[in-house]
């Protein structure tokens, strides 16, 4: 269960067996959750003529996380592997009331007004059930910032200036958190339930049919003869897993036990070799077509194709992973680190006849979304659909599916489904708040004001504050809380809402590798026994593009897929090759060790590069003077080597 593992991992201790209760019900609660979202996303319920609405699903699903959060989540450590009373009856209550409003919901949201009392009571009782959750599943991090929303929602009106509200009544404020559609059950909680289950089942059948493994060899077999092949390896194996894992920890967790060795036996450091793995697992949250869950999130926020926002993120997900690979071979160069052993790598005509069917499924995902204009839910059943029976018929290093592991991965979807409905179910309670009180529009005017002053000042404050609120945050919470809060501001002031978007995901995403509450960074250091301070710090060097390129694309689109072809193949090219003098001049080597002198330099030009001509008047300028800086460094350096091997 994802829940227990995230829990565990972020506090760096294993998580204790379960009760026995527990054990007897999670495996079948799991699946019930897991088959409904199915079918819900298989929309076999509309085409046989039941007639049921997505709240009434939804309320089955929330009810099931429940129920399986308090069973296998205790409120305290001295609570593991027991089932205290309080705990049976929570879970208990959790069921009951799914089951409940399966029934009753749509009565109930049609005459809310004349059944304020029972509106009130089912309402308490979600609000309640889902905070207590929120705060065992994810953290009291998010927690947190919920309990302010709740403060804010009943003395909204006693804050002074432009972020005055309107009061909510105790009443109101439950009757209508948990039944209006604005509220608990609004859009992130349908999101999920229609469109993330689906993908959770995609990857668990991909992973329980050693897809992993394939990704994994598919990667040593290109990049492994090359300087450095142990950490580009990592790169591209964690970069592909990480797309479908939907978790940056989760990530680092089940890959960075193999690539983090694999790097050290290479010959980097230790610190290095975890801060690449946070890195590259970390990105996979931005990388085209899966992008976790934020994707399909961004999609409904925007009121755009699902398609949209894959072709907008492709530019800026190349840019991270070039600079990671990018300073991956900087690093090798400098350290002297070689390739991998040679009966390390496999043929990778071995493993493309072994294992040619796993790309399959993304060949079909991508085909539906793009060729067939299918919905991202209806795309994804038909990859599932394929790697299913593809898993049945072959096998990958003995890993093949049968109906045993399919019933496990239908186990795993629900049981690693269940902190994302709660944070969804949170994440509704938020917006309805920001809706109700009127601090939506505080908020966007407040913000707005320091904008006009100067769009940078704003970008930057919107950076920081994604950072912090970020902090210990899972990906789905960190893009959900952000996307309400700091995009609404940018928008405003004339930035292109999917690049308002995008930045808000990437300086969110940040936070897993930025000091002093970087999760998927610390991860990492644990696997590799070393500081987590210095991990972090060196994984902030590895990603420091990340920190430079949503600022690019907010000021000039072309990198978002926004304008004509030739701006767009010009900004790319030109920061590929700002990112890769810059990334030298980090590091400290491009062909030779460099002098102080010559990092300052390709920093300076690489940074000047990186600028796209569209920014302002005159930044071709700008851009045209990085080029000749490094190209002058460039061709110096190169004397250099020649004068060192001549002798």
């Amino acid at each position: 269960m994802e829940a227990v593992e995230t829990t565990a991992t972020e506090s760096n201790d294993a998580p204790a067996p379960p009760s026995p209760v527990a054990q007897a019900l999670t495996p079948w609660l799991g699946i019930a959750l897991a088959v409904i979202g199915l079918l819900w996303s298989s929309g076999i319920a509309v085409d046989l003529g039941i007639e049921i609405i997505a709240e009434q699903v939804m309320c089955a699903v929330l009810g099931l996380a429940f129920t399986i959060v308090y069973l296998n989540v205790p409120a305290h450590p001295k609570y593991q592997g027991k089932l205290p009373w309080f705990d049976a009856l929570a879970a208990a209550l959790g069921f009951v009331i799914g089951a409940y409003l399966i029934y009753r919901y749509p009565e109930l949201l049609e005459n809310v007004a004349y059944m304020p009392i029972e509106a009130s009571i089912v309402g308490f009782i979600l609000v309640t059930l889902t905070t207590e959750a929120l705060c065992r599943t994810a953290g009291w991090g998010l927690c947190v910032v919920l309990f302010g929303f709740f403060a804010y929602a009943f003395l909204g009106d006693l804050v002074p200036g432009s972020l005055k509200g309107r009061a909510m009544a105790p009443e109101t404020f439950f009757s209508f958190l948990g039944i209006d559609t604005t509220g608990l059950l609004g859009i992130p909680l349908t999101i999920i339930t229609t469109v993330v289950i689906i993908f959770i089942f995609l990857g668990q059948v991909l992973l329980r049919s050693g897809g992993s493994e394939f990704f994994t060899d598919a990667a040593a077999a290109i990049m492994g003869r090359s300087r450095g092949g142990s950490a580009k390896i990592a790169v591209v194996a964690s970069g592909l897993f990480g797309s479908i894992s939907g978790s940056a920890v989760s990530n680092v967790a089940s890959t960075g036990v193999i690539t983090i060795p694999l790097m050290r036996q290479g010959g980097y450091t230790r610190p290095v070799a975890a801060a690449i793995e946070a890195v590259a697992s970390t990105g996979g949250q931005i990388m085209p077509p899966i992008m976790g869950a934020a994707a399909f999130l961004m999609a409904e926020l925007l009121e755009i194709r699902y398609q949209e926002v894959i072709v907008a993120a492709i530019l800026p997900a190349l840019l991270y992973y070039i600079a990671v690979f990018l300073q991956a071979d900087l690093e090798a160069g400098k350290t002297g680190i070689k390739p991998v052993p040679e009966d390390q790598i496999p043929p990778i005509l071995r493993v493309l006849k072994e294992g040619w069917y796993f790309i399959t499924p993304f060949a079909v995902l991508i085909s539906a979304l793009f060729y067939l204009n299918a919905p991202p839910e209806t795309a994804a059943l038909f990859g599932a659909a394929t790697i299913v029976v593809l898993g049945l018929i072959f096998s990958y290093k003995g890993k093949k599916l049968t109906l045993s592991i399919l019933v496990l991965c239908l186990r795993r979807t629900g049981e690693m489904s269940v902190d994302i409905l709660v944070i969804g179910a949170a994440a509704g309670m938020i917006i309805g708040i920001l809706d109700a009180t009127g601090l939506s529009f505080g908020l966007t005017f407040l913000l707005v004001q320091v904008g006009e002053g100067s769009l940078f000042i704003l970008l930057s404050l919107t950076a920081v504050i994604c950072i912090i609120l970020g902090m210990g945050m899972p990906t789905t919470a960190i893009y959900f809380l952000l996307a309400v809060l700091a995009t609404p501001p940018l928008i405003e002031l004339g930035v292109e809402p999917i690049a308002a978007h995008l930045f808000v995901l990437y300086f969110g995403l940040m936070s897993m590798i930025t000091p002093p509450v970087a999760l998927a960074a610390f991860t990492a250091a644990k696997l590799a026994e070393t500081n987590p301070m210095r991990t972090a710090v060196a994984a902030c060097r590895f990603g420091w593009p990340a920190f430079v390129v949503p600022f690019l694309f907010v000021i000039a689109p072309n990198l978002i897929m926004i304008g004509e072809p030739l701006d767009i193949a010009v900004v790319f090219v030109t920061a590929v090759a700002g990112i890769w003098f810059a990334s030298a001049g980090m590091t400290g080597f491009l062909q030779i060790s460099l002098s102080v002198l010559q990092r300052a330099g390709y920093i300076i030009g690489g940074l000047g590069l990186l600028l796209p001509s569209q920014s302002f008047d005159g930044a071709y300028l700008v851009e045209i003077a990085g080029g000749v800086i490094c190209g002058f460094i460039f061709l110096s350096e190169r004397a250099q080597k020649k004068a060192v091997l001549s002798h």
